[in-house]
């Protein structure tokens, strides 16, 4: 049974190209990356521990290396801005934003200082 967070297979047309291949010369890749990714977005939306994966996904360890080794290389964040310029030029626009505005707030905090009393 699908869970909510699972890639569509549109979603997957769109993000598997994103994926680093195979690396050369290594052993024969045997998890299949889309269940691999349908993981990883479990875990990030449910909050779980990497541990009390459902037993349907591939074992946490391998799950977690992913995610890990694809974070330490980038390529969260290659995909995230590639995604996004085709998002803005399938709606026609420019790939890279001309503008950007930033917003920022001031909270006031107590002018109190001292340690919590019991």
């Amino acid at each position: 049974m699908p869970y909510p967070s699972d890639l569509s297979d549109d979603q997957w047309q769109l993000l598997e190209p994103l994926l680093p291949p195979q690396k050369p010369g290594g052993r024969q890749r045997r998890v299949n990356l889309r269940v691999v990714c349908n993981a990883i977005f479990y875990h990030l939306k449910t909050g779980c521990q990497w541990r009390m994966l459902p037993s349907e996904f591939p074992p946490y360890s391998t799950v977690y290396f992913y995610y890990r080794s694809w974070q330490v290389e980038g390529i969260w964040e290659r995909i995230n801005q590639t995604l996004a310029r085709q998002r803005r030029e399938s709606v026609g626009k420019e790939p890279l934003p001309t503008v950007v505005a930033v917003d920022s707030q001031s909270v006031k905090t107590t002018e109190k200082r001292g340690g919590l009393r019991l």
